[in-house]
């Protein structure tokens, strides 16, 4: 997981649910972003450009938590300021019954930033990620 432990940055987020929690490998705690404020982001620094192609987006996996799908864009960038799409906007469906995980694969690109945009949870009216598990396929 070249994401774990990284530095990250956001659009904001809402009480004691900080954007560390999202790549600190426990996915009990979670990141939620500013409340009612659509589109949120979360970014994290790889720490120097490394191939991704394929994204693990983790909820925690707990049954109080209702299958929610969340529309979100990846995009990645080598020096924090360019992007390119990995992954065009889509509903990603987070259900607890298969422990609230999804995968997302796409071609491999050079990236050090990695950029989830939320835009809308059926869920909850925020971006919520409890982790973002980078790997190169």
């Amino acid at each position: 997981n070249l994401a774990l432990n990284q530095p990250v940055t956001v659009s904001g987020y809402t009480q004691t649910y900080v954007p560390a929690s999202a790549v600190d490998g426990n996915t009990s705690t979670y990141w939620e972003s500013t409340d009612n404020a659509f589109p949120q982001w979360f970014q994290v620094d790889l720490g120097s450009s490394v191939g991704v192609g394929r994204i693990v987006l983790d909820l925690p996996p707990s049954t109080a938590w209702a299958t929610r799908t969340q529309t979100i864009t990846i995009q990645g960038s080598t020096d924090g300021t360019n992007y390119t799409t990995l992954a065009p906007s889509a509903g990603y469906t987070f259900d607890p019954s298969t422990g609230n995980t999804v995968t997302v694969t796409f071609t491999a690109a050079s990236v050090r930033y990695v950029k989830l945009t939320f835009t809308a949870n059926t869920g909850w009216a925020a971006g919520q990620l409890s982790e973002l598990q980078a790997y190169a396929s």
